[in-house]
């Protein structure tokens, strides 16, 4: 479910909105370490949440 995000990608966690955005620091298994402007450093268990993936305007 998760198997697309590597280091650096920023992403949301859908049922906490007000983490905000957060950088995904690691992906070991399911296990995701996320890096949220509000909440800091969270390990997400990735088989129970499916992180939102943030498109960035890079223009």
């Amino acid at each position: 479910m998760n198997d697309f995000l590597e280091p650096g990608m920023i992403v949301r966690h859908p049922a906490a909105p007000d983490w905000g955005d957060g950088q995904v620091q690691s992906r070991i298994g399911n296990r995701i370490t996320v890096n949220f402007t509000q909440a800091g450093k969270q390990v997400i268990d990735g088989t129970k949440v499916a992180l939102e993936l943030v498109a960035l305007d890079k223009g």
